[in-house]
């Protein structure tokens, strides 16, 4: 039967399997665990194990294979190919030969039993075999190549539970291969199962590579040249180069790469020889792929370039791509993380025709991307990978492939008393005993920092909703509005409801407006940047406003992400009130308006501004489509009193006669903060007592008798009072009123008069 090639999920790569359309399945008699060759238009053959087709491959005729069993049968990405069921016998033994470097002690044969358990494997054929990592400079991810020596019977035969593993005296390096086609030099270094989350990008970029390469008859039927130029941009670490490796591997292409430092050079002309050179060797070498990293560097542009040599490379650049003399059959992919400072005349059609953007993955993207760098690493039970994926906002492939390996590093850690360092070679049984658990992952998590993020990066505080007392309808209100847009968005579609651009929390200092919203930021379960407001302010001109400009982009390409302004009147005073700051003030509220509800959405990007001056504050921030839902954090009453205290004594050491019910009824008029304060001063008391009456040799062994009494906390009542009072209390409570009354801007700041 026919069928067309396409790639295999990220998780099941590297195994041998073929996931095989389950209508073709049946009208070939196939079962599960069965075996089928799979022979394409040239020489090349290989052989697989039947796995069940993808649900959105019913009676497409598809086969999805491996980047080792394409590059096995000689094909490529939506090739057709013959398919049959095999007829393979078990295999008795068989031999194989281990790469000279590897340097392992004990029977391995078990290990590697394991690894080749239940696959096809031929005379002469290479198979990258995952060994684990660490103990022979290899690490997470990285797949060592295994030979296969000989076998019993001959031909191509299936490793099952009772086949004996013969591991080879002679190395690897020195047994000739027997079958062209399958050797470890052909294997592909990166596939398209080794990209994870950037399946529409490299959809994007096999369309404008794969088809002109291999099907330029499309476009001359069409009278158009097919496109020359792809140019990659995002963040570092998203994948770019590695889109570019993969492609060129894949469609079996010449490929050079331009690193921009390598050719530059300080003698005039010959930075432009060295790309001319390029270019010729590549037409020669035709289909060809001229790979330029870093693109901005050797083309900035070019009236901001320092120097002349920078500008005769850009120019160069442009003749090279669209000049005089026909480019042939040569398509260049640029890799850029900066594409603003790219010379304009580069980005035009004819030379880079696309520009595609390689963005930070979502969920989905870095749970494939995990199953890429962990698919050869040997997992304990109670590794979820779809967790590990929840808890990685704004994390780029780079960074996943980091904390892989930290969480590999971590495993090796436990193990390494056992290891004997001054021996070359590794214990077999060792090495198979290693495992690496979710808390080795945990532990990498802490000491590694998102990328995307980095400059305005803050640790999401450990802070629940558990963790602030009281203030039910104040939690509520957050919930619906940052919570339930992240957790249910298909209701919001459903409904044609647009979520809330942005939450102002106000009330008096010291009722919890900071730590609700540290609270939402771990309980929304997305990326958290917290600005401080005067660190935007900068004494050069433009530099305040590229600050809130940078804030909101990194906030935008990172989403979903909380943006927290604490003390939000101190960057967006009212404008015209004020004239003593040669207007930055002014610019940054005009900055954060447009940011707000100007023409580039905020897509799952939610403000939440903190102050205990809402008067302050200019009005136009305060309309629908801005900071649009108004919360009072009010003076907390007797029951959400009681709340807080319960927060703060949970882990007190509490005589029995406390009565935090009474504690509650007396503290009228107390803050969360205050009330902190109460319990702080209590417990204080305690301690101060039991410190005078021991010595420090028998504290330790005392201090659990330790309680904190109602004496001390009626001598802590005696010295901390209420911070906020009766008149400060009516004034906020004035604001709400005027805020959901919803009267004009001008009434709304008249509500604050009382302050000034």
């Amino acid at each position: 039967m026919k069928l067309t090639v396409k790639p295999l999920k990220q998780d099941q790569a590297g195994r041998g399997l073929a996931a095989v359309d389950r209508r073709a399945m049946e009208e070939l008699g196939l079962d599960n665990g069965d075996y089928i060759v799979i022979e394409g238009s040239g020489d090349g053959r290989a052989i697989a194990r039947v796995w069940p087709g993808y649900p959105e491959d019913q009676g497409e005729g598809v086969v999805r294979i491996d980047g080792d069993v394409r590059q096995e049968a000689d094909v490529g990405i939506d090739d057709s190919v013959t398919v049959e069921k095999a007829d393979v016998n078990p295999a008795k033994s068989i031999s194989v030969a281990l790469p000279q470097n590897l340097r392992i002690r004990g029977d391995i044969s078990p290990y590697i039993h394991d690894r080749l358990s239940g696959k096809a494997v031929t005379t002469g054929q290479t198979i990258r075999v995952p060994f684990g990592f660490g103990g022979f400079g290899q690490m997470s991810g990285q797949r060592i190549p295994v030979r296969i020596a000989g076998s019993d019977p001959e031909g191509t035969v299936v490793v099952t539970d009772s086949t004996e593993i013969q591991v080879s005296e002679i190395p690897a390096e020195e047994i000739a291969e027997e079958r062209a086609g399958t050797g470890g030099e052909n294997t592909p270094n990166v596939s398209y199962e080794d990209i994870g989350g950037l399946d529409d990008e490299l959809e994007q970029v096999r369309e404008m590579i794969e088809l002109p390469m291999r099907h330029p008859e499309l476009f001359q039927q069409l009278g158009i040249e097919p496109p020359k130029g792809v140019m990659l941009h995002g963040p570092p670490g998203t994948g770019k180069t590695l889109i570019a490796k993969a492609v060129a591997n894949e469609i079996d292409a010449h490929f050079q790469t331009i690193s921009g430092p390598e050719i530059m050079s300080k003698y005039y002309g010959e930075s432009e020889e060295q790309l001319r050179e390029v270019f010729d060797e590549a037409e020669e070498n035709a289909p060809a792929i001229v790979f330029i990293d870093e693109i901005d560097s050797i083309a900035p542009k070019r009236e901001e370039a320092g120097g002349d040599v920078e500008r005769r490379v850009v120019a160069q650049l442009l003749s090279l791509m669209d000049g005089l003399e026909e480019r042939g059959d040569v398509i260049v992919i640029a890799a850029t993380n900066r594409v603003d400072a790219v010379d304009p005349a580069l980005r035009r059609g004819g030379r880079f025709d696309r520009e595609i953007e390689v963005g930070v993955p979502d969920k989905d993207g870095r749970r494939e991307i995990l199953h890429v760098h962990t698919r050869g690493m040997p997992l304990a039970d109670g590794v979820e990978v779809d967790e590990l994926a929840e808890n990685t906002h704004g994390f780029v492939g780079a960074d996943i492939e980091s904390l892989s390996k930290e969480a590999a590093m971590n495993a090796l850690r436990r193990i390494r008393p056992d290891l004997d360092l001054e021996s070359d070679e590794i214990d077999a049984e060792i090495l198979d005993s290693i495992r690496v658990t979710e808390n080795d992952f945990k532990e990498a998590l802490k000491g590694i920092e998102p990328s995307a993020m980095r400059e305005v990066f803050v640790e999401v505080p450990d802070v629940t909703w558990a963790d602030v007392g009281g203030l039910g309808d104040t939690k509520e209100r957050l919930r619906e509005t940052i919570q339930w847009p992240l957790d249910y968005p298909e209701v919001f579609e459903s409904m044609d409801l647009d979520s809330a651009k942005g939450v102002l929390m106000y009330g008096p200092p010291g009722t919890g407006k900071t730590l609700l919203a540290k609270a939402v930021a771990n309980e929304a379960n997305s990326n958290f940047i917290s600005i401080k407001g005067p660190e935007l302010l900068n004494k050069y001109v433009g530099e305040s406003e590229k600050g809130v400009r940078e804030v909101f982009e990194k906030a935008r390409s990172n989403a979903p992400t909380v943006v927290f302004f604490d003390e939000i009147d101190s960057i967006a005073g009212q404008r015209g009130r004020n004239q003593s700051d040669s207007g930055v003030g002014e610019r940054v509220v005009s900055q954060l308006l447009t940011e707000l509800d100007g023409i580039e959405d905020l897509e799952d990007v939610v403000v939440v501004a903190t102050t205990n001056r809402p008067d302050l504050i200019d009005s136009a921030l305060l309309r629908p489509g801005r900071l649009d839902r108004h919360i009072h954090v009010p003076v907390p009453d007797e029951e959400a009193r009681r709340a807080i205290l319960d927060v703060h004594t949970e882990h007190k050491p509490l005589a029995d006669d406390v009565d935090l019910d009474r504690i509650a009824r007396r503290t009228e008029g107390f803050v969360g903060a205050d009330i902190e304060a109460l319990v702080r001063e209590a417990t204080m008391a305690a301690t101060r007592e039991f410190v005078n009456t021991v010595s420090p040799e028998d504290a330790a062994d005392s201090v659990g008798n330790v309680r904190v009494t109602m004496a001390h906390f009626e001598q802590a009542l005696s010295e901390v009072g209420p911070s906020v009072t009766e008149e400060v209390r009516e004034q906020y409570d004035e604001i709400e009123q005027r805020f959901e009354t919803a009267e004009e801007p001008e009434q709304e700041r008249d509500a604050g008069r009382a302050f000034q």
